[in-house]
């Protein structure tokens, strides 16, 4: 006969079920407890960072007039013109991050619109910071432990670079913790099979396509995922015809890793940003790349990891040669722990931040080319720690776990004592912003033509706050000016000439720039307006201001003064056109060597041209008539009196003295003999360089 259920099996499971109930509350009190050191200490360095803003300013505001190209390009994508800077004109490719501006948009759609947008730019910044602490960690711990790993997530919140690319509100945090995530799933791809999944697969795709959309380094991540695969690939691996196609798989990641390029190849015909175009080293004249990039890398070295110069707001000085060491580090701790796909993963991402030394420059607003990719760095700081915590072991066991917190913890102090620096240069450079650039975007909505068309050098805040179309003198958001600004001052000033005779409405009727950067004073008309901040070192120059754009002058020094009664052929120096059609030489020219001159003829007339200056040798090809007499015209400049040697054909067939003082031309006479189509021509001096401007050659 069954027994009828006592009340005490009844309370038993009731109590069964408790105790089931009470042991998941547990362990969420314990995960919350885990979690609640990073959440405070990103919490307490948002709350710093952006109040100290607000406190500066009385509502956000950006510490990089970037940011404002990034907000710019979120509205055009929530207002239906993705990739057009403004709504009507041509596609741009001008932000540094594909990703960033589409991640804002919804917010801009719903609302967060104006100085808003900063709000959900610092949460996920923020937040990514966070999640940037824990990826440190979780990249560390298997290399150097438990404890060194801890100081690793806590360099990460202490770093000024962090802290300001979080505050600015740049993709700066976010590139950094989406590489940083992508390469810990790389590992653990790599270190057991149970984590080779087919959903796990799909997951590391996808982020080899997010990391280059995010910022173009990335795709060095997406090429080390697709490496990782392919070196481990799945157990029940894709099967095509009977054969494993692992390998197959392994190319979604080179497809991933190019998808910018062939986004920007789809929209503008050409593989690269307009960002790239303008400042990469391999699309400008003036520099051999192997010889700048390694330059760039000694001062990257040498003084930007050593915490000098530029870098002493955020790195402590003579760091250099134990951020070396914790490299090293990486490699000893992956032999030692069995763990070398990993550390060959660390050692990668931290290596890259030498990708940015193909730049022109890399000092560009307070280094966030360098930063996302600190996080290796930090991490060999933390197998630094280890090491020095297992040397010490030799000398007592008991010592490796705590030497490796301390060593750790000492680093990340080092780190924190700069914050408030740091904290304190993010509002300042907002402010500064705030009273330049954004003042300047809301004074041109108040009082400029709603047609007015304004030519700029910072494209950010003042079409963002402005409303108005921009010319991007830069070439970031106008691409097709990306390369007269790399050129320098007179070929913008020759760019313009062409520009105003094809489609004079493409020219800008009024100008914000920075009088010193833009470098063409005669195209600047009357003055309208200006903003002038000297205490805050973020921004380009002190003085900002508002002109109306003068093009009177264009053109009047397409044709010499000289008296020439037909003109067969001319060579415009510093017009890029010209130039390439006859094969001018830049022989080492460097950058900045290029003027504007605004001056006079012998009959008073005034006279615009550009040319270039510190010129020893000119050489160029030239279509020169066999009959009749043909003489060439030179418009030339030197300080002092020299003497010219004119040779053609390789014969030389004068010898003519330049004065000394202001621009002259001088005539010179071209034996028949010499000429025919595209005759080689060049014109040298000995001594004193000289500048040139334009060659005419025709019939009196």
């Amino acid at each position: 006969m069954r027994a009828a259920p006592t009340s005490s099996g009844t309370g038993g499971r009731a109590l069964e079920a408790g105790g089931r109930s009470g042991g998941a509350l547990s362990a969420r009190m314990k995960r919350a407890a885990r979690w609640a050191p990073l959440a405070l200490g990103t919490g307490l360095l948002a709350w710093r960072a952006v109040g100290g803003v607000l406190a500066k300013l009385g509502h956000p505001g950006a510490a990089l007039d970037d940011a404002y190209i990034h907000y710019q390009y979120a509205r055009a994508f929530a207002e239906g013109h993705p990739f057009r800077y403004q709504a009507g004109e041509a596609v741009s490719t001008g932000a540094t991050s594909f990703l960033w501006p589409v991640v804002l948009a919804p917010f801009y759609a719903l609302g967060f619109r104006g100085e808003a947008i900063l709000w959900p730019a610092w949460v996920l910044s923020f937040a990514a910071l966070g999640g940037l602490a824990h990826e440190a960690f979780a990249l560390a711990r298997p290399l150097a432990g438990r404890a060194a790993a801890i100081g690793a997530g806590a360099m990460v919140l202490a770093f000024g670079g962090f802290a300001w690319g979080a505050a600015s509100g740049m993709e700066v945090v976010p590139f950094a913790w989406l590489i940083a995530f992508a390469t810990r799933r790389a590992c653990e791809w790599a270190e057991g099979a149970e984590a080779r999944t087919r959903r796990r697969l799909l997951e590391l795709v996808a982020l080899a396509a997010l990391c280059p959309l995010m910022r173009p380094e990335g795709a060095i991540t997406s090429v080390a995922l697709g490496v990782v695969v392919a070196a481990s690939p799945r157990v029940r691996a894709l099967v095509v015809r009977g054969r494993d196609a692992s390998r197959v798989e392994a190319l979604a990641f080179v497809a991933a890793a190019l998808l910018p390029q062939l986004v920007f190849l789809a929209l503008t015909g050409r593989p690269t940003s307009s960002t790239a175009q303008v400042k990469l080293l391999p699309g400008n004249p003036y520099y051999v790349l192997h010889e700048a990039a390694l330059a760039n890398a000694r001062l990257l070295v040498g003084t930007i990891l050593d915490g000098q110069v530029w870098s002493a707001e955020f790195l402590p000085k003579g760091g250099a040669p134990l951020a070396c060491l914790g490299l090293a580090s990486i490699a000893w701790c992956g032999v030692q722990r069995r763990r070398g796909v990993r550390a060959a993963l660390v050692l990668l991402l931290a290596l890259s931040m030498f990708v940015p030394c193909i730049y022109v420059t890399f000092l560009w607003n307070r280094l966030r080319y360098l930063w996302p990719f600190a996080t290796g760095w930090i991490v060999g700081l933390a197998c630094l720690a280890d090491r020095a915590g297992v040397l010490l072991s030799l000398v007592d066991r008991r010592a490796r776990g705590l030497t490796a917190a301390l060593v750790a913890g000492a680093f990340a102090g080092a780190l924190a004592v700069r914050l408030d620096w740091v904290l304190e240069d993010v509002a300042q450079s907002a402010s500064g912003i705030d009273r330049q650039q954004v003042a300047l975007g809301r004074w041109a909505k108040a009082n400029l033509p709603a047609d007015a068309r304004v030519g700029v050098n910072d494209t950010g805040a003042i079409a963002y706050f402005g409303d108005r179309r921009t010319f991007d003198v830069v070439g970031l958001t106008t691409p097709t000016e990306g390369r007269y600004w790399v050129a320098g001052a007179a070929s913008r000033l020759e760019h313009y000439e062409r520009l105003r005779a094809a489609s004079p409405g493409a020219l800008p009727t009024h100008f914000i720039v920075y009088p010193e950067w833009m470098g063409l004073e005669p195209v600047l008309g009357r003055p309208l307006h200006e903003a002038t901040v000297t205490d805050a070192t973020i921004l380009g120059g002190q003085t900002m201001r508002v002109s109306e754009a003068r093009w009177d002058h264009l053109g009047t020094g397409e044709r010499p003064w000289t008296a020439l009664a037909a003109i067969h052929d001319a060579v415009d120096v510093a017009d890029l056109e010209s130039e390439a059609a006859h094969g001018y030489e830049l022989f080492g020219a460097r950058e900045g060597e290029q003027t504007a001159n605004e001056g006079n003829a012998p009959d008073g007339a005034i006279v615009l041209d550009g040319g270039r200056t510190h010129r020893s040798r000119d050489a160029f090809f030239a279509d020169l008539p066999q009959g009749g007499e043909l003489v060439g015209v030179a418009r030339l400049e030197s300080a002092t009196t020299i003497a010219l040697r004119v040779s053609a054909a390789g014969k030389e067939i004068a010898r003519v003295e330049v004065p000394g003082g202001p621009w002259v031309e001088v005539t010179f006479a071209i034996p028949t003999d010499t000429r025919g189509e595209r005759t080689a021509l060049e014109v040298s001096a000995d001594g004193a360089p000289f500048t040139s401007y334009h060659y005419w050659f025709g019939a009196r």
